[in-house]
């Protein structure tokens, strides 16, 4: 019986402990030493040109109207179509007028028969008073009145060319050469005075249009080089800029500026283009630039991870990206140059950690590792970004 008890309390005792082992918090295990690449930031030149979306446009466009009002009857001109000088565009109702024009010639010949009568008198009276048969005041009389049917005449002559050229005004033609880009009235409209009609871009030089912000208006000055990439076409246009609006359009605010192009052949009309203007370019300005790799986001800001060469822990610097250059970021403020910066695997890194830097293999090494283990899977020399991130985040 008590050796019944002894064997009861044994695993009573054996059953305890086991519990208590299974309950108890496992030893808690040093965090590795992570392996991470790194970069030292200095000072570098600026690549980064700005770029701006413009359009290439003829650089006098026309916009040509009726010299007098009415009814348009017939519109000849179509967007796109190429015209030269004296090529019909549209025509007004010319009924009005020509009655106009009608009324105008028969006071022409009214006026003509008067000034006719009083010659006729004239030449009669003068012919009496070389004979003493009248008075010089009664052949001076005659003589004012010739003047006055002569006056009439000539006022009846203008007023019927005047409406004349009115009546030959009811036809539109092009004064100048070039590509109609846009139609503002279609038949049936009445039109008054001078309302454009149609416009035409002249053929010749073309210019590139684009707008700049208020901030960098004032470092764009006329005669400034410019380089211009048209879309679909390879290689750059030179230019040069020609003229800067002298105020801001009220919509955008910014400012219009034109760039005359160099050269004879001319791009078409209306053609999207990339301008580059060398004043706004940035190569000689000095700054600290990152790739993104090395960005992280802390608390709604940007930071990186920067190394203490001397205690070999890595510590979040805050920083403040000013713009982007190609690929990389230019910092604005936050790092000076000579630091340290952790530039893959930055987001398996904590505040205080401790760290090695990634070496990458010889090219001899890599290849010495392949010949004697091909089957190893070892790391080529050369690695990308992305090989190198994730040998951080081991």
């Amino acid at each position: 019986m008590s050796i019944y008890r002894n064997s009861a309390l044994v695993g009573a005792l054996v059953g305890v402990a086991a519990l208590l082992v299974a309950c108890s918090k496992p030893a808690a295990q040093p965090e590795p030493i992570r392996s991470v690449k790194v970069m030292q930031v200095q000072d570098s030149n600026l690549q980064a040109v700005a770029e701006f979306s413009g359009e290439v446009r003829a650089r006098s466009e026309s916009r040509l109207g009726f010299r007098v009002g009415g009814k348009i009857i017939r519109r000849q001109a179509e967007v796109g179509q190429r015209v030269r000088v004296g090529d019909v565009l549209a025509q007004l109702d010319p009924q009005d007028y020509q009655l106009a024009a009608a009324a105008a010639k028969a006071q022409v010949a009214a006026a003509q028969t008067n000034r006719d009568l009083a010659a006729a008198d004239y030449k009669r009276y003068k012919d009496l008073r070389e004979q003493n048969f009248i008075s010089g005041a009664e052949l001076e009389r005659r003589d004012a009145a010739l003047k006055a049917a002569q006056a009439q005449l000539d006022q009846a002559l203008a007023q019927g060319s005047a409406q004349g050229n009115q009546a030959g005004y009811t036809v539109l033609k092009a004064d100048v050469s070039g590509v109609v880009t846009a139609v503002e009235a279609e038949p049936g409209q009445v039109v008054a005075a001078g309302t454009p009609v149609v416009r035409i871009a002249q053929d010749g030089p073309r210019d590139v249009v684009f707008s700049v912000p208020e901030d960098k208006v004032a470092r764009v000055k006329a005669g400034s080089a410019v380089e211009v990439r048209l879309w679909g076409v390879n290689g750059l246009h030179k230019g040069a800029v020609r003229e800067v609006a002298a105020s801001a359009d009220p919509v955008t605010r910014t400012f219009v500026v034109k760039v005359g192009l160099e050269g004879r052949d001319a791009p078409a009309l209306g053609t999207t283009a990339t301008v580059l203007p060398q004043a706004l370019g940035r190569s000689d300005t000095q700054a600290i630039k990152l790739p993104t790799s090395a960005l992280r986001q802390d608390g709604g800001g940007t930071a990186v991870w920067v190394l203490d060469t001397q205690s070999m822990t890595v510590n979040l610097q805050p920083i403040q990206i000013a713009t982007a250059d190609g690929n990389e970021v230019v910092v604005a403020s936050g790092l000076r140059a000579g630091q340290q910066v952790v530039v893959a695997g930055v987001h398996v890194l904590s505040p205080g950690q401790k760290v090695t830097v990634y070496k990458e293999k010889s090219a001899n090494a890599g290849t010495n590792a392949g010949q004697s283990a091909p089957n190893s899977g070892a790391t080529s020399a050369i690695q990308p970004a992305g090989a190198a991130s994730a040998v951080a985040g081991k």
